[in-house]
């Protein structure tokens, strides 16, 4: 057996080895990294613990604010509708003394035809409404499109004597909407849109409660079911009209108001009600629209849409209403739109088609597109950005090149003519003072061409019959087309004449749509 060694017994030490210290000094190594990690995963849960729970305190905190807000509203919705029934029976006791005194006069306004004061316009409005006569007041709306401003202003005044505003207005344009009943239809009263979006646009400050403002309106869950069907049934009737993209943009500004004066939209149909307005987005109450439509959060890629299709200006009204200006710069669009008109004009001066009015078509394309911009840059105060000042003196060129286009032609007058055998007959003879002339020609009047018919100046009568400058024949059917080339050569030693003039063909309406439609009012 081995010696036990003695512990106090000196012994040789083994020397440490160098391996075995890079193996302790690896391990130490690794588990302070170790320990790091863990320290910081820790860490970390514990910053998304708390991260989470302020977050869920916060929503809790957000959701007992709502429903005590809500809890608020209806409370003073329940106390106001006390408050709004009274307003309104005070409203009735009120007009109970007047209503009389106002029909009366109402009706010796219309037999003595006065209402074309503001006045008289306003009793005549409230006479319908007092009596609920819908047909009569629709007729008189649409008879008076010329006083269409006073008609703004007066409206909504007579719809609050109505006792049910809103029924009233539904059977008042159920004449056409959602369908065309009209049996007999004329091109000059076809469109009778404009009537029914000013009527549903006077309605509403009619229906706004009185105490708590647009948050309710005042329409009975009857009527408001009413409404309902009518925007179902023109929904119904668009494949009748040719689906989305035919339907007239009459019709379509009349549905979407529709829907916004009796609080009708439906989410469900908000991708309808996109397309729409982009189909119409030229219409000036569009933008507004769109955005009580719930249309808010899809305007940027509407707004891309108008861009791509070529309506950039339509696309800077959109981007005003909603407050995209940073996310779509106005000047650039305007420049583009400008350059576009500019390229529409080229292409119609190359159309072989229109040869003979090619120049014409394209200057009113590109003036059109000029107009509209200065009016732009001016309504959004654009100047800083894109002064108008070179715009303004391209569309003055553009118009004196075209007024000088119509400056008269001088063309030699037709020789008159013997009233028997029709041969040529001599002038009159001259005075008989050195150098004077005296032309047996009657002076011509001056003609100007309207859309309709020919007038004449003051002071020369219409001729039933040719005038006596032709003699025995008939006028020319196209006087406007004399050339010279057209006149037979002069007698020899016959007396000068004095020409004729005929003003430059121009003033006639040809038809043709302007480049940029005028927004609706």
């Amino acid at each position: 057996m081995g010696s036990i060694p003695d512990p106090g017994e000196l012994t040789e030490l083994t020397p440490p080895s160098f391996d075995e210290f890079q193996r302790q000094t690896s391990l130490m190594t690794s588990c302070t990294l170790l320990w790091k990690e863990l320290s910081d995963h820790f860490s970390s849960l514990e910053q998304n613990l708390l991260q989470k729970s302020e977050a869920l305190r916060n929503k809790i905190q957000t959701l007992d604010n709502q429903t005590k807000a809500s809890l608020s509203e209806l409370e003073k919705r329940e106390f106001s509708i006390q408050g709004s029934i009274q307003i309104a029976l005070e409203k009735v006791e009120s007009s109970k003394v007047t209503a009389l005194a106002a029909l009366q006069k109402a009706s010796d306004d219309e037999e003595n035809g006065e209402v074309d004061n503001g006045e008289g316009l306003l009793l005549t409005l409230k006479s319908f409404c007092f009596k609920m006569d819908a047909l009569g007041f629709w007729r008189f709306v649409t008879g008076k499109k010329k006083e269409l401003d006073a008609l703004r202003a007066q409206m909504p005044l007579a719809l609050a004597e109505c006792i049910d505003p809103p029924r009233f207005v539904l059977e008042s344009i159920s004449e056409v909407f959602p369908v065309d009943k009209r049996v007999e239809k004329s091109e000059r009263v076809n469109d009778l849109g404009w009537a029914c979006v000013l009527v549903l646009e006077s309605l509403i400050p009619v229906v706004v409660d009185p105490v708590i403002g647009k948050s309710r309106l005042l329409v009975t869950p009857s009527v408001k079911e009413r409404a309902k069907e009518i925007a179902d049934t023109w929904k119904a009737s668009l494949e009748e009209r040719g689906g989305i993209e035919n339907v007239k943009t009459p019709d379509v500004h009349t549905f979407l108001q529709h829907l916004v004066t009796f609080g009708i939209v439906k989410e469900e149909d908000v991708e309808l009600y996109r397309k729409l307005v982009v189909g119409s987005a030229w219409r000036k109450q569009m933008p507004k629209l769109a955005v009580s439509l719930g249309l808010g959060d899809k305007m940027p890629d509407m707004i891309e849409e108008l861009i791509s299709r070529g309506q950039q200006l339509d696309a800077v009204h959109f981007t005003y209403e909603v407050g995209l200006v940073d996310k779509f710069r106005p000047v650039p669009l305007l420049k583009a739109f400008l350059k576009d008109a500019r390229k529409a004009a080229a292409s119609i001066l190359e159309d072989p088609n229109n040869l003979g009015r090619a120049a014409q078509l394209a200057g009113r394309k590109e003036q059109s597109a000029l107009r509209a911009v200065i009016k732009c840059i001016e309504e959004y105060k654009l100047e800083a950005e894109f002064p108008p000042e070179n715009l303004k003196k391209r569309l003055e060129q553009l118009e004196k090149s075209k007024t000088e286009k119509r400056k008269p032609v001088a063309v030699p007058a037709n020789k008159r003519t013997r009233a028997n055998n029709g041969g040529p007959m001599p002038p009159a003879k001259a005075g008989r003072l050195t150098n004077a002339y005296v032309s047996s020609f009657p002076a011509a009047p001056t003609m100007v061409r309207s859309p309709s018919h020919v007038q004449y100046p003051a002071g020369i009568p219409s001729y039933h019959s040719p005038p006596t400058i032709y003699g025995s024949r008939s006028p020319p059917a196209n006087p406007y087309a004399y050339s010279p080339e057209g006149a037979p050569p002069p007698l020899p030693g016959s007396y000068p004449v004095a020409p004729m003039t005929y003003p430059a063909y121009g003033g006639y309406g040809n038809g043709i749509p302007p480049a940029y439609h005028a927004y609706y009012r």
